[in-house]
């Protein structure tokens, strides 16, 4: 088992620098505004550089083995964050937060999952280390999680009636609008909470849920905690660009679930057989990086065959076509150049087809509303 002694002053710089990180991401992002699809995708180039970055100086410093268990890692926590990309579009939407102010939010979200998920790690390694039961019990765990991912439907309560917002409901008085950046105001002399604090506590508590799947699964792929908190947390880092990115694209990524089920089920197996066996640690990046990445290319394939939709019509014709030449050679021999443009012309018209289809089902799904800031729901 991969034991590094990393120093206190090792873990300390590195709290700094995430510390660091979030202060120019604040300043950065301190004017109220909606992230544009360039602005998201340079700030996830930013986020996913420093976790490679991070993980060639482990690599360099400790390693191929810890360098290989924190890539392993940081990779699986960054393939689930898809996952919370989607229940945040669902909890933004459904608590009608204006599109200005959601960075605001997740910012603030991110913080809390770092804070609870660096006592889920403390939590667990002192608990494996201490029990030897734990870790089957995680893989068990993560053997259901993964299959319930598969065979459960995609069934989303309405976050607004939760029951930690029910709860919050009853015990903090709350404004019914929102007022800017603001989590809390002072209101006829007292303290009210506005829908904003809403928003985040539902964020808290469906990362703590998230939590519960991934924590286990890094501790399969590497029960250090420096490199489960590291991969972890620069893996979380980047949700909020992640999120600006994704958030309109969501519903594409409707084939990444059942990658992300086979995954966890073999990390589940992993640390089931490890009694017996142990699996190397590059074994373990290749077979997250093979699943991953076959899930990813199904997608791809998968989206062109619905984009072009139109198009076996068109070779369909195109082979008619090409049989009724064939048959009437013995009458008329049809020129190769007229030929050639018909064929042309039946698989243009194909693609053509598709294209126009296509871009008007997703102007029709992107469509925006006509109340731009409809009543938050509270």
């Amino acid at each position: 088992m991969l034991s590094l002694s990393v120093p206190i002053w090792a873990w300390a710089a590195f709290v700094a620098g995430v510390l660091l990180l979030l202060a120019v991401d604040l300043v950065a992002h301190r004017d109220a505004h909606v992230p544009s699809t360039k602005e998201a995708a340079a700030w996830s180039a930013v986020w996913i550089s420093i976790g490679l970055g991070f993980g060639v100086a482990v690599w360099a410093i400790w390693g191929s083995d810890a360098g290989s268990q924190y890539l392993t890692a940081w990779v699986l926590e960054k393939s689930l964050a898809v996952d919370n990309v989607f229940v945040f579009t669902v909890i933004l939407t459904s608590f009608a937060v204006p599109r200005e102010l959601q960075h605001r939010v997740l910012f603030f979200g991110v913080i809390g999952a770092l804070v609870f998920r660096a006592i889920f790690i403390a939590l667990g390694s002192v608990a494996i280390d201490r029990f030897a039961w734990v870790l089957p019990l995680f893989g068990a765990f993560l053997l259901y999680a993964g299959i319930k991912l598969v065979v459960t439907k995609d069934a989303h309560s309405d976050p607004t009636n939760s029951r930690a917002v029910r709860w919050v409901r009853r015990r903090v008085p709350m404004t019914e609008d929102y007022h800017g950046q603001h989590f809390v105001i002072r209101q006829a002399g007292r303290w009210v909470a506005t829908p904003l604090l809403l928003v985040l506590v539902t964020i808290e508590v469906s990362d703590i849920i998230f939590a519960v799947d991934s924590i286990p699964a890094v501790f399969g792929v590497t029960r250090d905690p420096f490199l489960v908190f590291t991969s972890n947390a620069l893996a979380v880092l980047g949700l909020r660009a992640l999120y600006f990115l994704l958030a309109d694209a969501v519903h594409r990524f409707r084939y990444l679930p059942p990658g992300l089920a086979l995954v966890l089920v073999l990390i589940g197996v992993k640390m089931l057989i490890t009694p017996i066996w142990h699996v190397p640690s590059m074994l373990s990046l290749g077979m997250v990086l093979a699943v991953l990445g076959l899930r990813a290319l199904y997608f791809l394939l998968a989206d062109a065959v619905h984009r072009f939709r139109y198009l076996p019509p068109g070779l369909a014709l195109v082979l008619v076509l090409i049989g009724v030449k064939m048959l009437i050679t013995p009458i008329w021999h049809v020129p190769s150049l007229l030929s050639l443009g018909m064929v042309l012309v039946v698989l243009g018209g194909s693609i053509a087809l598709s294209v126009m289809r296509t871009r008007r089902a997703d102007a029709a799904v992107h469509e925006p509303d006509v109340d731009e800031h409809p009543a938050p729901r509270v």
